[in-house]
């Protein structure tokens, strides 16, 4: 089985940054997608970005595209969401996901097979 938790969420101001990681303990796979969304209360999961595990590919959804960061270490067990202008819309629950094997879609939430328990990221005007 594999596990993930978050970290570094918080209360911020606007402008502000924040660096959010993700730990997944147990299997490990050659394959797949590292992902980030967030959940406001009464939204909708939103696609936030991800990092493709044979190539390194980054995608973002456009809501935050050109604000913030997607990447991983080389082992590929710990990820980040690098988080800079953070604006007040940015708040919600984020959460790291995780799929095992190759992905087509990878903007998807039930594209992803395992996630964490999700990390609150406020933002203050």
């Amino acid at each position: 089985q594999v596990q993930l938790v978050e970290s570094g969420g918080g209360l911020v101001q606007a402008g502000d940054s924040l660096r959010l990681s993700c730990v997944a303990s147990g299997r490990t796979f050659s394959s797949g997608a590292m992902g980030w969304f967030r959940q406001a209360p009464g939204k909708e999961r939103e696609f936030i970005g991800a990092i493709t595990k044979t190539t390194s590919t980054t995608y973002y959804g456009d809501s935050v595209k050109g604000r913030f960061t997607v990447s991983s270490d080389s082992d590929q067990n710990t990820w980040y969401l690098q988080m800079n202008n953070l604006k007040p819309k940015d708040t919600a629950i984020y959460l790291c996901a995780l799929r095992t094997r190759t992905v087509y879609a990878i903007n998807l939430a039930k594209a992803y097979d395992t996630w964490g328990q999700g990390t609150q990221v406020t933002v203050s005007s």
